[in-house]
């Protein structure tokens, strides 16, 4: 039999919506979508009978043996993408920090072999840039010509990872110029530290703490500050991991004006509150995230933001430390606390239960923020992100009228919880194909996905 494969009738989604049509996929690339005969065709036929057939996701924003903090984050290369697989996420796009004495380009490099050993799917990298030096500008030319188009920078954490206002100008100003894209964590750092250092002043030592010194003005105010500065570089630039309504109308104000800027919301922002600070035993711990998990009404102005297109991609930000063994680091202080939580592999399902099922948002909606927008905006559309001729074929197979129980003891994450624990979500994948190869079926990595070094790096075109 050649490598040759039919999925038969299910429906296919893509932004506009579903449709009943069979997909037709040779040597791992869509070849047509429609109304399509097997007739004398020498192939695999999968039956797809009540099921969608959704876009591989696409996760632009995860953090896989992150060392930007004193304790690296315990998914790897091969236990992170392969939980995402599972998930129905084939493609990622992850923050390759930079590292202490290296350069920016030292650091992606090193990055970049970890990953070629193990990733199980495909992958992009994304520069960091935390610390400047004679001869960066010059780097970000030869980084965009080797696919790597878009990088990070912080507005917190000073002394680790944040740059002044200044060199945000500057990185902007040169990113600009060499078509990369420019991801900006926005929070008021240093407003964050002195309200950090009065909460632990007067004995708030637990979880509590990282709510209550990280309120939403902090983001608001970053948001606001990068956008000005923006205008100044005349560059463009996009916010990642967005959790309160005025940053969704300081950026639809902005997109309004006619200005470049596009924003990214989490699933735990759209999902989870701020009352998880609170739980007894340090389970608070669990839910230190940065910025922290936000009150009803800041969710609702999330989803109205996705909804109307003001933010335009949901990701993981997969930054995972467990609980029993790196959490515990900031039980004193919850400032020591390592920021990070997973998500990897429950984005899509929790997306679509609360997003789709739920009437949030429409399945066409829910395609283009789960994938079809974020490949677009980081370069690798229409190779990732849609069903369609000449696109790989990246599929998962939706049953959604099955369910999904979320529970650490059955996740595939290399993390001791999940943040979903407990909640049985509204739709079940079926099947994940990764480039016409079956990499989950049922829930399960198939031989293909758990593979490590499976995964192909992308070259992704420059969009800015």
């Amino acid at each position: 039999m050649s490598d040759t494969i039919l999925f038969t009738g299910g429906r296919v989604a893509d932004e506009s919506g579903a449709r009943p049509a069979d997909v037709l996929v040779r040597d791992g690339i869509v070849v047509a979508v429609g109304d399509l005969a097997v007739g004398d065709l020498d192939c695999r036929v999968v039956d797809c009978t009540g099921r969608i057939l959704l876009p591989g996701g696409v996760d632009v924003h995860t953090h896989l043996e992150s060392g930007s903090f004193a304790q690296k984050t315990s998914d790897d290369f091969f236990t992170g993408t392969r939980a995402a697989a599972v998930g129905g996420t084939t493609t990622i796009v992850d923050y390759a920090s930079q590292l202490p004495g290296l350069t920016i380009s030292e650091s992606v490099a090193r990055h970049a072999a970890s990953a070629a050993e193990k990733a199980v799917i495909d992958y992009g990298l994304h520069a960091c840039v935390s610390r400047l030096y004679n001869g960066f500008d010059a780097e970000l030319s030869t980084l965009a010509a080797d696919g790597i188009t878009s990088l990070k920078t912080y507005l917190a954490y000073r002394g680790t990872l944040m740059i002044n206002d200044g060199e945000l100008y500057r990185v902007l100003s040169r990113a600009g110029t060499t078509g990369m894209q420019v991801c900006v964590h926005a929070e008021n750092g240093d407003v964050i530290d002195v309200l950090a250092a009065d909460l632990v002043s007067r004995g708030v030592r637990g979880p509590e703490g990282h709510l209550l010194s990280r309120p939403p003005s902090t983001e608001a105010e970053a948001v606001a500050r990068a956008i000005r500065i923006s205008r100044m570089a005349e560059a463009p630039l996009y916010f990642v991991h967005m959790s309160t309504q005025e940053s969704v109308d300081l950026i639809g104000e902005a997109r309004i004006s006619g200005w470049p800027i596009g924003g990214e919301t989490c699933t735990h922002y759209l999902s989870l509150g701020p009352e998880a600070y609170y739980r007894p035993d340090f389970e608070g711990a669990k839910v230190v995230l940065t910025p922290p998990l936000r009150e009803e009404s800041h969710r609702h102005a999330l989803w109205r933001g996705l909804s109307s297109g003001v933010l335009g991609i949901v990701s993981s930000d997969h930054c995972p430390y467990c609980f029993a063994t790196q959490k515990t680091d900031g039980r004193d202080d919850f400032r020591d606390i390592p920021n990070g939580g997973p998500g990897i592999e429950h984005r899509m399902i929790v997306t679509y239960s609360e997003g789709v099922h739920s009437g949030r948002i429409d399945l066409g909606k829910y395609v283009s923020v789960t994938a079809a927008e974020p490949a677009r905006r980081f370069g690798m559309f229409p190779r990732k992100g849609i069903i369609a001729p000449g696109a790989d074929a990246d599929i998962a197979v939706l049953d959604p009228d099955g369910s999904t129980h979320i529970s650490a003891a059955g996740q595939a994450q290399n993390i001791d919880y999940t943040l979903w624990e407990g909640v049985t979500a509204h739709g079940r994948l079926t099947q994940v194909w990764s480039r016409g190869e079956l990499v989950v079926e049922d829930g399960r990595p198939t031989a293909a996905g758990d593979r490590p070094g499976r995964g192909r790096f992308l070259l992704r075109k420059a969009v800015g």
